[in-house]
């Protein structure tokens, strides 16, 4: 079942078909080549054993004929002239008419006297040897010596077994001796030289098959063709439907990031909206203490807010500011600074000022400028800070910004540390991209808000994201935990 379900889950595409059809049409004509090597092969081998039985009975045949006829003749010895000549007719009649066989190239007797063996293919001889016991003339030809020689060797099996022996020469030549036995005594031996050739039947067989096969194949191709052109309509229909089911699934998806680009952009303009309420209510108490004394600071801090303000303002024209705007290398701009500003005129203006927060700066004077606008760089800490602030605890707490320049290895390290409860073990668990859960949207302790989860969110995407830089949290051995960002940093010499 389950390899049924991974064969359900494949989708097979044309070049699929194309593959399986080859497959197939090379079986096929495999499979009949080697059916017709199989049948050739049968068919020469009952060939071979047709033409030895053929040949062996033939042979056996005219030797049985000679027998017969000679048994009638010794049973009438004092037989006239007249019958004398009909049985050499009758004996010249069995040995050439045999040769007139089809496939019979050779016929004689071959009898012995003493060590003298005689090859005897007239009748007249023939009955002057059986008959007349008269050694026959010619018996010696250069055609019959080659038989002779091979009587030789075979003539005493023959005699002891008097059973008919064959000699294949070549492919199908059959030399068959036939032992040569009148009234029951061995005088010696029936040649007959057959090539009977039987492929005629063969190559007709074959033929048929041919043909068979070719009409075989052809309905197996014509059936294939079919499939072929079936199954490539159906993939091509599948094909068209996948094509506007991806369309129609790309024009979703970009409504889908077309809304959350709408939805993170109004959840960063509501992020940032509190700030601004925030920093507006501090320009409102500067402008309402401005006198002579102090006009540098307030007009220093009111600037600063202005341009926050005007950031704000700014951010709300894109879903994606550009990113000439957020790092540029006209930007100069000193952490120390920012990190100096959001603590003594953000965290430590408070209506009524918390006694229970208390705030370390730890600035390394060696830190240099970066190439990153301010006021992304405030986007960044001041949510980590408001995050050890949030989740402190409810008892004394102590929040230490500081940063670190190495120039050997030319970055810096900027730390937002407490000495609070820490961070949740959940939170500091990375997702499969190797993110930390504190760093992803909607991810907070807090329930009291549908807007929590956001300022980590938003420092680790313009941290990572927009300024290159690196950002990790953990918890502290000591207690409390830290949040390190890491700067890479070129300075020009």
């Amino acid at each position: 079942m389950k390899l049924f379900e991974k064969i359900q889950q494949y989708h097979f595409q044309l070049k699929h078909v194309i593959v399986l059809f080859t497959i197939l049409l090379i079986f096929q004509l495999a499979v009949s080549f080697v059916h017709k090597l199989s049948l050739r092969d049968f068919l020469v081998r009952t060939q071979d054993w047709y033409q030895r039985d053929s040949a062996e009975k033939l042979a056996n045949l005219t030797a049985t004929s000679l027998e017969l006829l000679l048994e009638t003749t010794l049973q009438n010895p004092d037989m006239a002239a007249e019958e004398q000549r009909k049985m050499i007719q009758a004996f010249n009649i069995i040995l050439s008419q045999q040769v007139l066989q089809q496939h019979v190239e050779d016929l004689c007797v071959l009898v012995r006297n003493g060590e003298d063996i005689f090859a005897i293919d007239d009748g007249q001889d023939l009955f002057d040897f059986l008959v007349l016991h008269r050694m026959p003339e010619g018996s010696l030809s250069p055609r019959h010596l080659e038989v002779i020689k091979m009587y030789r060797q075979y003539q005493e099996s023959l005699r002891a077994q008097e059973q008919i022996f064959t000699r294949l020469e070549g492919r199908q030549t059959f030399h068959v001796f036939v032992p040569f036995v009148p009234r029951g005594e061995y005088m010696g031996a029936v040649y007959m030289r057959n090539a009977p050739d039987f492929s005629f039947i063969t190559n007709e067989i074959i033929t048929s098959y041919n043909q068979t096969s070719l009409m075989f194949v052809a309905l197996i191709v014509f059936g294939l063709l079919s499939m072929f052109y079936i199954s490539s309509y159906t993939l091509r229909e599948r094909d068209d439907a996948q094509t506007q089911l991806l369309e129609t699934r790309e024009k979703q998806v970009a409504e889908l990031v077309h809304y959350q680009k709408e939805a993170l952009f109004t959840k960063r303009i509501y992020h940032t909206h509190h700030k601004a309420e925030k920093v507006m209510g501090f320009i409102k108490e500067d402008l309402r203490s401005l006198d002579r004394e102090h006009i540098d600071e307030i007009k220093y801090r009111v600037t600063k807010y202005a341009n926050f303000i005007s950031r704000v303002i700014y951010d709300m024209k894109w879903y994606d500011p550009p990113l000439q705007t957020i790092r540029n290398p006209i930007f100069k701009t000193d952490l120390n600074e920012v990190i100096a500003f959001l603590i003594n005129h953000i965290f430590r203006r408070v209506a009524t000022e918390n006694t229970l927060i208390r705030y370390v700066m730890d600035l390394d004077e060696k830190t240099p400028a970066v190439p990153v606008n301010e006021f992304v760089i405030w986007e960044i800490i001041e949510p980590l800070i408001q995050n050890s602030v949030d989740h402190g605890g409810d008892g004394p707490l102590t929040v230490t910004v500081s940063t670190r320049y190495a120039s050997e290895s030319g970055r810096i390290e900027l730390g937002v540390r407490d000495d609070g409860r820490g961070i949740s073990a959940e939170l500091l668990q990375p997702d499969e991209s190797g993110v930390k859960r504190i760093f992803l949207e909607h991810t907070s302790t807090k329930t009291d808000s549908q807007n929590n989860g956001y300022g980590c969110y938003i420092a680790h995407e313009f941290a990572v994201q927009r300024c290159g830089w690196g950002i990790d949290a953990e918890n502290l051995q000591q207690g409390g935990c830290q949040f390190l960002i890491t700067i890479p940093v070129t300075v020009s010499r």
